[in-house]
């Protein structure tokens, strides 16, 4: 008796994932169907505008020996520019390091004296873009007293910006 259900059930459930294949398939209506195949580009429209993107990066003539050819500009450490990452440490070196993520791009800092100065700062840098730009560096600098002042910020920013311009030209003199 309980080898008759065992079957009996199997094809129920089966039965049932059909009907709702089934409904599925038919249930999105004739309309969307015919604008989804105007829409649809065709299969030369597609080649065409992968040789487009292809072309546009150069790769249209591809080989193995590809891989020994100069790259573009390779500044980055994941998604972050290495030159304003490695600016970002030469600058404030004098600040005691608490922690780092190349992969998201955040240095922490404890609190430090710069040389010659008398008030302890403190950094948190955030490299979040692969290109060398203002846009792509946030630093915010805070004293034992609060945020220090807009013009010290800009001044440090200026500092690693023009260090990572000169990491990126010692390198591109190699």
């Amino acid at each position: 008796m309980s080898k008759r259900r065992v079957p009996s059930r199997i094809l129920l459930g089966a039965g049932l994932v059909g009907i709702v294949l089934l409904q599925a398939g038919c249930g999105m209506g004739g309309q969307r169907t015919r604008q989804a195949a105007v829409n649809t580009p065709t299969n030369d429209e597609i080649l065409a505008e992968i040789n487009q993107r292809e072309g546009a990066k150069g790769r249209s003539d591809s080989s193995i020996f590809d891989i020994f050819k100069p790259r573009g500009d390779q500044g980055q450490i994941g998604s972050v520019n290495k030159y304003l990452w490695n600016a970002s440490l030469e600058v404030l070196n004098f600040l005691p390091i608490e922690t780092v993520d190349p992969f998201t791009g955040v240095i922490t800092t404890g609190y430090g004296t710069p040389p010659g100065g008398s008030q302890p700062y403190r950094a948190t840098i955030l490299v979040n873009d692969p290109a060398l730009d203002a846009r792509s560096l946030n630093v915010t600098l805070a004293t034992r007293g609060g945020p220090a002042s807009a013009s010290t910020v800009r001044a440090i920013e200026d500092a690693i910006l023009t260090r990572a311009r000169q990491l990126r030209a010692r390198d591109a003199r190699l």
